[in-house]
C-alpha cells in the first residue's frame, strides 16, 4: 500500500478485515512427457510436495492420462520454489519433466 492509503488514519487504528488482502495463490502443475518415469514422478510428489503414496499415485495418473496434474496450491514464493526444485531434481536424473505454476 502507498502512504496515501492511510492518510485519514491515526496511529493505532486497526485495519478492517476487508482491507486485508489475501496473497495470490498459484497451482503448481506437472506436465506429461514421454520420458520421465512414473516412479520418478511419484517420488517428486512425495518428497517435494509432501504427498502420501496414494495421493502421489493419483496425481501421477492424472499427469499420465490427462497430460497434467495439480500438485498443490501455494503462495507465489512457495510455488516458484517448488517448480525450481522439480526442475533441478529432474535435470540431475536426466528427465525432461516440466513443472509450471498458474494463478488460481
Amino acid at each position: 500500500m502507498s502512504d496515501h492509503d492511510f492518510s485519514t488514519r491515526e496511529e493505532g487504528d486497526v485495519l478492517l478485515e476487508e482491507e486485508i488482502k489475501e496473497p495470490r495463490r498459484y497451482k503448481v502443475l506437472l506436465h506429461n512427457d514421454d520420458y520421465t518415469s512414473m516412479d520418478f514422478v511419484v517420488s517428486v510428489l512425495m518428497e517435494i510436495f509432501r504427498k502420501n503414496r496414494e495421493q502421489a499415485m493419483t496425481i501421477m495418473l492424472s499427469v499420465h492420462e490427462k497430460g497434467v496434474g495439480v500438485c498443490g496450491i501455494y503462495t507465489a514464493e512457495v510455488a516458484e520454489t517448488k517448480v525450481a526444485r522439480v526442475h533441478a531434481r529432474a535435470r540431475t536424473k536426466g528427465f525432461p519433466l516440466r513443472c509450471s505454476m498458474e494463478e488460481v
